[in-house]
């Protein structure tokens, strides 16, 4: 199964995505892990992230969609995967695209955690993270807005939507029902 998970931040796309990952076996695939490994093991790419990343500039898209090409060749993804941060914006959708094509394979659907941006501020002021003040998160959520939320249509009917709040494990059931699983 092939998968991108969408949602504001403070949805639970982690948590979900962990889950989802060890019940249909397989990999679930995080910008955020892929940078750290990248810049970890001293890669290329993790060299070019870290460059701009130190520079406190955003890292281009075509060295992110490199990092999530590259990924996506290991042995692990083969079946499917779970995309968590990419894309983020349609000109990365579209890459993405590109990128399935060439490998002769395409998405099953585009999970969309649903949740009141009441619900996620008040979820991230819970976590007690010393950069998570309302301010912080609203400007996140802000970004999300204008950013990704275009995603939404773009993706159309591959959309599923799934109410993410309430507990871990109703969220998770919702999704693996939606999925058929």
């Amino acid at each position: 199964m092939r998968l991108v998970l969408l949602g504001p931040p403070g949805a639970g796309k982690g948590t979900q995505a962990a889950i989802l990952s060890e019940k249909l076996g397989v990999p679930h695939i995080s910008t955020g892990d892929l940078f750290r490994a990248n810049i970890g093991e001293g890669t290329p790419l993790g060299v070019e992230a870290k460059s701009y990343i130190d520079a406190g500039k955003l890292v281009p898209t075509d060295v992110t969609a490199r990092m999530v090409e590259s990924r996506l060749a290991e042995e692990d993804a083969a079946n499917g995967f779970l995309l968590d941060g990419f894309p983020r914006t349609v000109e990365q959708a579209e890459i993405l695209a590109d990128l399935l094509e060439k490998s002769g394979v395409q998405l099953d659907g585009v999970l969309n955690f649903v949740i009141n941006e009441d619900v996620v501020v008040e979820r991230m002021l819970a976590r007690g993270r010393a950069d998570d003040n309302e301010e912080t998160i609203r400007t996140r959520l802000q970004v999300y807005n204008e950013e990704t939320k275009p995603l939404i249509d773009h993706y159309g009917d591959q959309i599923i939507s799934i109410e993410a709040e309430g507990e871990v494990e109703e969220i998770n059931a919702r999704a693996m029902e939606k999925l058929g699983k």
